[in-house]
């Protein structure tokens, strides 16, 4: 299985010659054996994402060079690990485990992203009364104080579209948790790693019906739960009912027509 650590704000998944795909920062595809999750401190505003990995992760004792990668620093950033920021704390990282996948995730909802289903007519959201424009650079660390991350590991060979239909999995299966959960679907920075084993069993499909798709449907489920629970003990989570002071509300209506 897949190996968690956490050292100095940062959450290690280690499995030696995983192949990742990522839809966070650097994201795409990539072979490691590592893949990383990150807290960063408060007002958090580096642009210099790569440098700033590097520092963190040789802070923490985490070097890829250790783990038969790249060395830090170096040119051949393609095949660097995948790495997700957060502004939420490690103390909050939970994992859950089932068959051949495991999920690890950390959950805030401090900027929680919006999707009536009945628009407001007046582009002003009921929810929370702010306007339906969304921040400038949404989905960067330095505007991510919330942020659900998903790093999610699969002990198969996974083809190509069953890697990144397991991203959609995923994030379906985060959707529902939250919504039942705090009644949002989601961050406006949300990210998903996912991971499997080129030499290990194949599974060419990931839907909710296989094998992988339903142990990552009840992974991901359980994972955000517990740290949803563990960031707000009391359960007051800072979604539509709380008036959250960040976050966007997709009021606007498209057109809709035959093909």
């Amino acid at each position: 299985m897949f190996e968690a650590a956490v050292s100095e704000g940062v959450l290690r998944l280690r499995r030696p010659g995983t192949r990742w795909l990522s839809t966070g920062w650097d994201g795409g595809r990539s072979r490691a054996a590592t893949a990383y999750n990150v807290s960063v401190p408060e007002g958090f505003a580096r642009t210099d994402l790569a440098a700033y990995r590097d520092e963190r992760l040789a802070r923490a004792g985490f070097t890829d060079g250790a783990d038969g990668g790249r060395a830090p620093g170096s040119a051949a950033d393609r095949d660097a690990p995948p790495t997700l920021f957060t502004g939420v704390s490690m103390e909050h990282a939970r994992g859950a485990r089932l068959g051949p996948v495991v999920a690890y995730a950390t959950v805030g909802l401090s900027n929680p992203a919006m999707l009536p289903i009945e628009p407001a007519e007046d582009g002003v959201s009921e929810a929370t009364g702010s306007d339906a424009s969304p921040p400038d650079a949404a989905g960067s660390p330095a505007d991510s104080p919330g942020t659900v991350n998903l790093i999610i590991g699969a002990t198969r060979r996974l083809g190509p579209g069953a890697a990144a239909n397991l991203v959609a999995v995923a994030a379906e299966a985060k959707a529902a948790t939250l919504l039942a959960a705090a009644g949002v679907p989601g961050t406006t920075s949300d990210a998903v790693v996912v991971g499997d084993d080129p030499e290990a069993e194949p599974a060419e499909f990931s839907g909710s019906a296989t094998a992988v798709g339903g142990a990552a449907r009840a992974c991901v489920r359980d994972a955000v739960r517990a740290s949803l629970r563990s960031r707000y003990l009391d359960g007051d989570v800072p979604g539509p009912a709380a008036d959250a002071e960040h976050g966007v509300v997709t009021d606007e209506r498209a057109e809709v027509f035959d093909p």
